[in-house]
This record gives C-alpha cells, structure tokens and sequence, in this order.
C-alpha cells in the first residue's frame, strides 16, 4: 500500500514524499481523492465528540453528524481549495517556481498525511473530553501538519 508508506515517509521527510509525488506529473483527481480522503477522515475523527456532546447536551445526533458532514465534506474542499491558491500566491511574492497544482497537492497531502493524529484527537476529545489531554494531541496535530504543509510547500516551490 503505497499510501500508508507514503504517510510513514511523510513522518521522516514531507519534502522528499511531495517531491516524488511531483514527479508523476498532475494527476488532479489524485490531489482531489487526496483532500477528499482528509475530509472525510476529518469527518470520522469528530464522531467521538459529536457522540459525547450529543450525550451531555442530549442535541440529536444525527442533526450534529448532518453539520459535521456537510462542513467537512462539502464546505471544507473549497475553502482549502481557496487556501491552496493564496499559498502559490506566497509562493509567487518569494519568486518560487512552483505551480498551482503543487500548492494544492502540498496542502491536500499535508491534511490527509496527518490525519492519523486526527482520530487520535477525535478519541481524545470523545473519551476524555476538553481538558489538558485534548490541547496536547491537538497542538501535536497542528505542529505536525503546519511542518508538512510548509516542507511540501518549499519543496514544490523549489521544483522538481
């Protein structure tokens, strides 16, 4: 499974994995099932919170499910889509030579790559629930993905 040691490497050196992917040309449905795949693993890692606030609040679930959906799988992708684009105009002001579709694949990659701490937060935030515990998984997260998405960004705007 190419992807799963994709993410490993991702780990090791998120240049080196965006780099290779450049490499095989752009495959815009590949960058796409990329962001979608992120979208919807976003969307299962906010189940267990959904679940424990709907419990507490006693909210429907299905109605916090419902919004959830909608924000992350159909909303999400064409914010990040605008964020991808305001990223190659960074890359521009710095006079990068990367494209538009190394951009979107740097940010899609980077979100789907560490997607893993994601339902870790998820679980975090469903077992355990707002506390010191959840700000440490999340700032992990965060940091985790900030470092991939920059690293991809540099290598793309760099070049093959």
């Amino acid at each position: 499974m190419a992807i799963i040691r994709n993410i490993a490497a991702t780990y090791r050196g998120p240049g080196s994995v965006v780099r290779s992917m450049l490499v095989l040309g752009p495959r815009e449905d590949r960058a796409l099932a990329y962001l979608m795949g992120a979208c919807l693993l976003v969307f299962i890692a906010q189940l267990p919170r959904l679940s424990r606030e709907a419990h507490l609040t006693g909210q429907d679930l299905d109605i916090l499910m419902g919004g959830t959906l909608m924000a992350w799988v159909f909303i999400a992708p064409l914010m990040l889509y605008l964020i991808a684009f305001l990223a190659r105009g960074v890359g521009r002001i710095f006079r990068g030579s990367g494209t538009a579709y190394g951009a979107r694949l740097a940010l899609f990659w980077a979100l789907f790559a560490s997607s893993p701490l994601l339902l870790l937060h998820g679980l975090t935030a469903g077992l355990i629930g707002p506390g010191l515990e959840l700000q440490i998984v999340g700032l992990v997260w965060i940091t985790l993905f900030c470092w991939f998405w920059i690293a991809g960004s540099i290598a793309q705007e760099r070049g093959i």
